[in-house]
């Protein structure tokens, strides 16, 4: 039996996974997230200020110790949105190999996609049923349309959570002229999207992690992320219900309920946004949560072309 420590290294969030692989099959033994925000005060400028670069140094180095503590040998670390446009983000990749040694990867939008596909694939089963699977991170949103064994068409975009609130939310609640102006932004930016919608047609829209369970959890406070359970359906009145309460509450308000982690506090009102612009849009008859995101694609990715 060997292990594998998989890591994210996101915009808003770096999280980790380590696994024992039993006849190439993964049994989760430690998973951890990391609020560090590296888009704060200077993602649209291209930047990770020094607070943010100390917060991501700082996950990295209490990263470090679960990894050591597992005896873990085999480490792959991808890093996403915030490092891929930071002009210090190279700088910040050298600074983690020299205090850490783990060595991560600047992987592509189109290369982010595909091992978010690679990831929910693993946690639904989608058949022949053709499905559009958006993933919202803090940097970057990826669309992926699909069904179990093909990708028709996928793509990453620069619309993130944190790009879009420095962008749109001015007001505390979210005021309908900057929803209106978010709306005709996303219009204008998903051309492309519609187009490749109207000719695949999927009927299932199925949310990647991140916001989705924050939606899951308002939804039912009982809700529990869980490796092996990762396919949750969500209603879509429940999902009706949950975005007019989100755009609706002020800041205060999201902060006190305990469904809404930190770090998404704010972040969930641009998903909220993102996630009902697509369902006005689209004639989905079903929405669906896959727990398993781009950590878990890394590590089936890695059970696929290697042997442990």
């Amino acid at each position: 039996m060997s292990s594998i420590a998989i890591l994210d290294l996101g915009t808003n969030t770096f999280q980790l996974l380590i696994a024992n692989i039993n006849d190439n099959k993964p049994v989760l033994v430690l998973e951890e997230s990391i609020a560090v925000k590296l888009g704060e005060g200077g993602i649209e400028k291209g930047y990770i200020i020094e607070t943010a670069f100390d917060r991501g140094l700082s996950a990295l180095k209490q990263f470090k110790k679960s990894i050591d503590l597992y005896q873990v040998k085999l480490v792959r670390a991808a890093a996403t949105s915030a490092l891929r446009t930071a002009g210090n983000g190279l700088e910040f990749l050298d600074k983690i190999r020299s205090e850490t040694g783990i060595v991560p990867e600047i992987i592509s939008g189109e290369h982010e996609a595909e091992l978010i596909y690679q990831g929910v694939r693993a946690a639904i089963n989608m058949g022949d049923e053709k499905c559009l699977i958006i993933d919202i991170g803090g940097g970057s949103v990826e669309f992926i349309i699909c069904d179990q064994e093909e990708v028709f068409w996928k793509r990453s975009y620069d619309i993130g959570a944190a790009r879009l609130m420095e962008q749109f939310h001015h007001s505390d609640p979210i005021s309908k002229p900057d929803i209106n102006k978010l709306n005709l932004y996303l219009e204008s930016t998903l051309s492309e999207l519609r187009n490749q919608v109207k000719i695949y047609k999927p009927e299932l829209l199925i949310g990647s992690a991140g916001a989705f369970e924050t939606f899951a959890t308002l939804i039912n406070p009982q809700f529990k992320t869980s490796f092996t359970n990762p396919e949750i359906k969500i209603d879509l009145s429940d999902f009706a219900g949950v975005s007019e309460f989100i755009l609706k509450s002020s800041h205060a308000e999201r902060s006190r309920n305990p469904a809404i982690i930190p770090v998404r506090v704010d972040m969930i009102v641009m998903a909220t946004l993102i996630t009902k612009y697509l369902m006005n849009q689209f004639a989905f008859k079903a929405l669906k949560l896959s727990t398993y995101s781009l950590k878990e694609g890394l590590l089936y990715e890695y059970l696929k072309n290697k042997t442990l």
